[in-house]
């Protein structure tokens, strides 16, 4: 038997490995239905997701095998790791690396092996998904692609941990740094996305703001007296049971979880709670920070900390009136202003603290459009730091140049008479990054006056995705998804636009209703995923003759149409380009590397002339009925309405 030798990477492989806290966890639904569907995809008996540490591979989903790890000196997966492209052993009795091996001489008797690593975002591999068989076997480069995707899709949770590993650590390394003064940090509370709250040791509420009050449903009076166990949903109680005894036995400082919310008219809504454990040292107490997030709806709900504004604005004006009576009596009001102070420094610790869990941009600007406040979120997002940003004008950051005069006069009118059409609402606007390009933002702007100064707060959040899934939907809504051609509700579309321009320019338009011969023989003899890919390589024929004036779209099944309107069209012409078509398509097609197919076309003809009224239904009843002429004339001909 070969021993595999230590990859060349090994100690970080490992650091990074242990750092993901996967070891000896129990089995997730994410991982089993990789492992599941590799089993049912690719027909064999066992699948398993294996992670290589020191001196075993574990498997964190294991389907048809029954230890949880073996040693790592017998581990085909330690061999896998070692190489960029998949392992596959057809027969292990044969290779004589493993034909010794306790595992191919012993159970499981393993004599088929393939395994893809599995590797970090800096391409340390962490173990493999693999798949065996008691028997020998080849694997064909479509199963190998298979395996490859599954794998990629075990790689992109992998590698979203290591995401939210390196999020956590930045957060925890940020969290000393922010010291931002409290009018400002009383902003963030206004402006923050996500439900926040501040409980006590024992797990009273002590403040909790107006986003989470929305995601309860509660009115902030309701909320505070209730307990936050109230809120619970009682099926999943158990959930992060274990975390809290932790916490207050003081073993852990964080912890994450999810479960449903009951909200205050009986509806459950998931959340995800972040909670931390936060020691402040003025008077010696510990204190439990609540990062709610409704991910019920994906989105961040606002938050106003509209109460806790009022608190700090009572404890200013109570502080004010107790100077002013103690102007005769400076020891006492010395004591007094150290005491105010400290409370203040005080919420400024907690408000930093909040701001750290910010998941907006947040930037904050002077009335001279000077960045003067950029928090960790803004540099992420736009790729400035703050070191680089704080300083330098609005427009030389994040202003496209197109906008950048809009913007200085819209600064301008409001010092000027105080009116904004942006400000207190949520607008969309293009925003550029750092690297040049320009991403869409949904921006959030208020203003204040502090002192003899005036500052613009804003908070921008990355809406990048929302409107790429809004154009793939679009696309998705009128393309056919096999062969990429428009669909049925595209056709029609542009059929109707078509015939008024019959009318309107007097522009006669040509209808070809073309329907294959013989694809159900290649559906019966070669299965649908053959037919799917002669569909899209006669697809790709019919849009490579597609010029100005043509649409091809595929109205379903077999049937494609063709609609053409030019200014000099005549029939000898459309029937040129039908008989075009019809050698075209019934060229062979390559179905495999050693598997070809040929079939024929049947196309019906309609022709809408200048001047002659008919529906869209009507024009493509003509041409169907003319394509079912052609079937019956002998198929494989063009006929004419």
């Amino acid at each position: 038997m070969m021993q595999a030798p230590l990859h060349p990477h090994e100690r970080e492989r490992l650091s990074l490995l242990r750092a993901l806290q996967l070891l000896d966890t129990p089995p997730e639904p994410a991982f089993d239905r990789i492992t599941r569907l590799a089993c049912q995809l690719l027909q064999v008996p066992v699948a398993v997701v294996s992670l290589v540490d020191e001196g075993r591979q574990w498997f964190k989903s294991r389907v048809g095998l029954d230890p949880c790890e073996t040693p790592r000196e017998y581990a085909f997966c330690a061999h896998a790791i070692l190489q960029t492209e998949p392992l596959v052993v057809p027969d292990a009795v044969a290779d004589e690396r493993f034909r010794d091996n306790p595992l191919v001489t012993g159970s499981p008797g393993i004599r088929f092996y393939a395994g893809v690593p599995l590797l970090s975002r800096h391409g340390y591999p962490l173990g493999t998904l693999c798949i065996i068989d008691t028997r020998p076997r080849t694997l064909a480069a479509a199963d190998l692609a298979m395996l490859r995707e599954l794998a990629d899709i075990v790689t992109e949770q992998l590698q979203q941990r290591e995401r939210w590993q390196l999020a956590q650590r930045q957060i925890e390394e940020a969290q000393a740094r922010m010291n931002t003064r409290e009018q400002r940090l009383r902003l963030i509370f206004e402006g923050a996305g996500a439900g926040i709250a501040l409980l006590g040791a024992e797990g009273e509420w002590l403040s909790v703001n107006d986003a989470l009050c929305q995601i309860t449903g509660y009115p902030q009076d309701e909320l505070l007296a209730l307990r936050a166990t109230d809120l619970i949903y009682p099926g999943d109680a158990p959930i992060g049971h274990d975390e809290r005894q932790a916490m207050r036995r003081g073993d852990i400082d964080r912890f994450q979880l999810e479960q449903r919310c009951l909200r205050k008219d009986g509806s459950l809504r998931w959340v995800s709670i972040t909670v931390t454990r936060h020691y402040e040292a003025l008077d010696d107490r510990w204190y439990q920070i609540l990062i709610v997030k409704d991910i019920q709806q994906r989105k961040e709900a606002e938050a106003a900390l509209h109460t806790l504004q009022l608190e700090l604005e009572q404890r200013v004006a109570e502080r004010t009136t107790q100077l002013q009576l103690a102007n005769n009596q400076l020891s006492a009001a010395m004591v007094q202003q150290q005491r105010v102070e400290q409370q203040l420094r005080k919420r400024e610790a907690e408000l930093s603290a909040v701001l750290e869990h910010a998941s907006d941009a947040y930037i904050c600007i002077d009335e001279r459009g000077v960045v003067i406040a950029w928090n960790r979120q803004a540099q992420e997002t736009f790729g400035w730091a703050a070191v680089e940003a704080i300083g330098r004008p609005l427009d030389e950051l994040l202003i496209p140049l197109d906008l950048q005069a809009a913007h200085h006069a819209g600064m301008a009118h409001y010092l000027r008479t105080g009116e904004s059409k942006v400000l207190d609402q949520r607008v969309e606007v293009p925003a550029r990054t750092k690297q040049g390009g320009t991403i869409p933002v949904e921006l959030r702007i208020r203003a204040l006056q502090l002192e003899d100064q005036r500052i613009f707060s804003a908070f921008l959040h990355d809406i990048s995705e929302r409107k790429r899934a809004e154009q793939q939907r679009e696309y998705e809504a009128r393309h056919d998804l096999l062969t990429g051609l428009p669909n049925r509700r595209a056709f029609f579309e542009q059929l109707h636009m078509a015939q008024a321009r019959v009318a309107e320019q007097a522009l006669p338009l040509a209808l070809l209703f073309v329907d294959l011969d013989g694809f159900k023989e290649v559906n019966d003899q070669h299965g649908h995923d053959a037919g799917d890919v002669l569909l899209r390589e006669v697809a790709g024929r019919l849009q490579q003759q597609a010029g100005d004036g043509m649409l091809i779209a595929r109205l379903g099944g077999d049937e494609m149409v063709v609609l053409l309107q030019q200014p000099q069209l005549d029939e000898s012409r459309v029937q040129q380009l039908a008989e075009h078509l019809r050698q075209l398509i019934s060229q062979p097609v390559q179905l495999g590397p050693a598997t070809t197919a040929a079939v024929g076309a049947s196309i019906g003809v309609a022709i809408q002339q200048v001047g002659q009224q008919m529906t869209a239904d009507q024009l493509v009843a003509l041409a169907d009925k003319a394509m079912y002429s052609a079937k019956r004339g002998g198929k494989g001909r063009v006929r004419w309405s």
